[in-house]
């Protein structure tokens, strides 16, 4: 069961305009399921997007990558679940540039105008012909208010559709933010299987909008982990339909964009925290901080070097408060010059290790109390600076182990 998690609330959802979101069931791996998506974009629309820095990247990473650097005026995005046509070679790209032809052939567009995304099963074939017989279902289905149903349609080993929606106010206008995530396993983004889908109608330059998916995913998606494993499709796109009743925003210094930035970091923190919480097999949801570091990006090695230990996530599956373990994983996260002595420790409110030894203070059954807990949060202060980061991820569980050994039966 997800952790503190449930189902999104269709009328929650609010339909960005310019947007149209479609979905219907074209048989990729599995009959009688949703597993083929459109989004369509009105013209004038801006996209950008960051993705995978797996080396051994899918073919519609790449096709992604090459029609966005060619600066084509997107219009449409192509999903599939069940067959990620990763590890598929020449014939990969080839089946990935079909089916954005099938698509850019239905709307009178230019496949450059197409972006693809696939996630599912590893090295095998994309079912091309599936994909292309259910476009037209899926453009007839094409609605703004489907978001609900677009986040159904992504899902592979989810248990829930994630989505979220926020409107703020920007010029005297109000701007609409809606997103839509997938992810269970196999997480461990570094970008740039988790797809993330954000749009919004704000009147943002298109030349801006590479900073702020960067910037969101920076803040959320780069922030989760649940098995340390970085997918080969892992991508978040964010869409701008400039839509919105407000002057254009030209400079991400202004108070407009400052404003649409910390919407777009929320909701892209919910669809990502919204991934751990239905982390395979997850049945705690942790919150790891470390603070006093030299620079953020020590505070994160020290971060994922706990989130990634398989000693720390048995131990918070089992409830048993081994927080030494904690500490071993601070010690081998790489910072060289690491001063032991100075580390504390603390396990929500509970004040576990000071100056590198645990706390007299400290009773086990106080840790044991926290242990139980469903959401947790662990403090570690290096106390060596001012730096600080926050990683999400989840315990590791007997049912991750069942769902990965038979993902593919």
């Amino acid at each position: 069961m997800p952790v503190n998690l449930s189902a999104p609330n269709p009328a929650d959802l609010h339909p960005v305009p310019g947007v149209k979101l479609g979905v219907t069931m074209a048989g990729v791996r599995k009959a009688n399921r949703r597993d083929l998506s459109v989004i369509l974009l009105d013209e004038g629309s801006a996209v950008a997007g960051v993705f995978t820095k797996n080396r051994f990247c899918a073919a519609p990473v790449q096709v992604c990558r090459e029609h966005l650097a060619a600066q084509a005026d997107v219009r449409a995005l192509l999903i599939n679940t069940g067959n990620a046509n990763a590890g598929t070679g020449e014939d990969g790209l080839i089946r990935a540039r079909q089916s954005c032809i099938a698509l850019a052939r239905y709307l009178n567009l230019a496949p450059e105008q197409i972006l693809p995304f696939s996630t599912g099963v590893i090295m095998e074939t994309l079912p091309v012909d599936r994909i292309q017989a259910g476009l037209s279902a899926a453009i007839a289905d094409a609605k703004p208010d489907n978001w609900a149903v677009a986040a159904e349609g992504i899902m592979t080993t989810d248990t829930l559709p994630k989505a979220y929606s926020r409107q703020v106010q920007i010029g005297g206008a109000t701007v609409t933010i809606t997103g839509i995530s997938k992810g269970a396993g196999m997480i461990k983004p570094n970008m740039a299987t988790m797809l993330g889908f954000l749009a919004t109608d704000a009147k943002v330059a298109p030349g801006l909008l590479q900073a702020l998916v960067t910037e969101a995913a920076d803040a959320s998606f780069n922030r989760i982990t649940i098995d340390g494993d970085t997918s080969t499709n892992d991508s978040f796109v964010l869409i701008a339909t400039r839509q919105a009743a407000h002057a254009e925003i030209t400079d991400l210094n202004s108070a407009e964009a400052q404003t649409l930035r910390a919407a777009l970091v929320a909701v892209s923190q919910q669809l990502a925290q919204a991934i751990v919480r239905d982390g395979e097999g997850a049945t705690k949801f942790i919150s790891i901080t470390i603070e006093g570091g030299r620079d953020e990006a020590e505070c994160a090695k020290a971060a994922y070097a706990i989130a990634h230990s398989p000693l720390v996530k048995t131990a918070f599956f089992a409830s048993d408060p081994n927080l030494g373990r904690i500490l071993a994983a601070v010690g081998y996260a790489g910072i060289d010059d690491l001063d032991q002595s100075l580390i504390d420790l603390h396990l929500d409110d509970v004040h576990v290790v000071t100056k590198g030894g645990r706390r007299p203070e400290y009773r086990e059954e106080d840790g044991q109390r926290v242990m139980k807990q469903s959401e947790i949060g662990i403090r570690v202060g290096l106390n060596r600076g001012t730096a600080t980061t926050t990683v999400w991820t989840c315990d590791l569980s007997h049912e991750y182990v069942t769902i990965n050994a038979d993902y593919r039966s």
